[in-house]
């Protein structure tokens, strides 16, 4: 492995730790694509800044460039509060006309800049180790290792000092306003984070990248933990992981490797899709299986405490009355078995001691309006899940 191949895995791990952290909070209050917009708007900021200091890596650039971002949330926030247009339309509306002011502004006047399609959506992490910071001819390594690695500093040093309030901020705005803090300017605060955290890594990555590292990883994360900090430290996990194997990939096959790191979080971020835990798109399906029979189960135990005739409560009599296929009957009789709610005898079936308590207790919750409760009573009764 040469040294230009650990400056760019290194480069690209850095990017993604220091997007994961805002993306983490942008997924958490429903502003996903806000980031896709700051990462396109903020092109007119640049060019603003480079027309003021005609040097394209002033530290001008990227102030003025994150101030854009937040005018971008500024612009969607006004045109959404007016309730014309639901926030998704806004957006669609804010970030195009920025960006083109900014594409403009380059043809214009600075055509002969390297911000040309390739370098603000796709960006060339290959490039990288050829942009060195040199300060007193000592060569200190890459230029956007320091900068994204000084945003990423920068990112936890906020995140220590202020995250009771960007915690309480985002899952309850009232109580943080109730508290003291202000909702509003800890949300511009981390409207501002992302868009500097999408400046420090436009040249390096590009656009497209900037906004699959704020939002796969911290999508998986949200899928996988109900825990802020150990959503945060998923989600550079898998961001840094990512931007490593996709690094590997792109030098397997010779292609792009943002490409490669993009498409590497879109299956990382597919796998936890189906394979979740909890939120997954199996276990929900399992869940919804089981949920499924102790439904049906509640409604043969129902029916049997509400008819004492043997004739109603024979098997063949079940399959008719509840209108049951056979296969679904003997699922739910066996079920209700092995949690001793029933026994069956002669064809008969009969409700147990137990079966007649958790049926009168579950009448007595519907009776009252609180079938929901019923949920929570099965963990007493029930043995085993469906």
């Amino acid at each position: 492995m040469t040294i230009a191949q650990i400056e760019i895995q290194l480069v690209a791990a850095i990017v993604a730790a220091a997007c994961a952290i805002p993306g983490t909070f942008l997924v958490l209050r429903k502003m996903a694509m806000i980031s896709d917009a700051i990462s396109h708007s903020i092109l007119p900021g640049i060019v603003i800044g480079f027309f003021i200091t005609h040097d394209i890596n002033s530290p001008l650039l990227i102030l003025l460039a994150a101030m854009t971002g937040v005018l971008t949330v500024v612009l969607v926030e006004f045109i959404q509060k007016t309730g014309l247009v639901k926030e998704d339309t806004a957006i669609g509306l804010v970030f195009p006309a920025l960006f083109s002011i900014g594409v403009l502004m380059i043809a214009q006047k600075a055509n002969d800049i390297h911000l040309d399609v390739d370098a603000v959506l796709v960006g060339e992490l290959a490039f990288t180790p050829f942009d060195r910071m040199i300060i007193s001819g000592m060569d200190l390594g890459p230029k956007a290792m320091w900068i994204s690695g000084s945003i990423l500093i920068f990112s936890i040093i906020l995140l220590s000092l202020f995250f009771k309030e960007i915690k309480i901020s985002t899952f309850d705005p009232q109580l943080a306003a109730t508290l003291g803090f202000s909702p509003a300017i800890i949300h511009h605060g981390l409207m501002a984070m992302a868009s500097v955290t999408t400046v420090g890594a436009f040249d390096a990555v590009g656009a497209i990248l900037v906004v699959a590292l704020m939002i796969a990883p911290a999508a998986a994360a949200y899928l996988l933990t109900d825990d802020l900090i150990k959503m945060l430290v998923i989600a550079v996990a898998i961001g840094v992981s990512s931007a490593i194997a996709g690094y590997w990939t792109a030098n397997l096959l010779d292609a792009s490797i943002a490409g490669a790191i993009t498409t590497v979080l879109g299956l990382i971020f597919f796998i936890t899709f189906l394979l979740a835990p909890n939120r997954g798109w199996i276990s929900i399906w399992q869940k919804r299986r089981k949920q499924k029979v102790e439904v049906s189960m509640l409604t043969l135990l129902l029916h049997l405490n509400n008819h004492s005739d043997k004739n109603e409560r024979t098997v063949n009599h079940l399959n008719e009355h509840i209108n049951w296929q056979k296969a679904r009957s003997k699922k739910v009789l066996a079920f209700a078995q092995k949690n001793n709610m029933i026994n069956i005898e002669e064809g008969i079936v009969n409700l147990t001691t137990k079966g007649e308590l958790f049926a009168n207790e579950a009448i007595n919750l519907i009776t009252d309006s609180k079938s929901t409760a019923i949920e929570n009573m099965k963990e007493d009764f029930f043995l085993f899940r469906a």
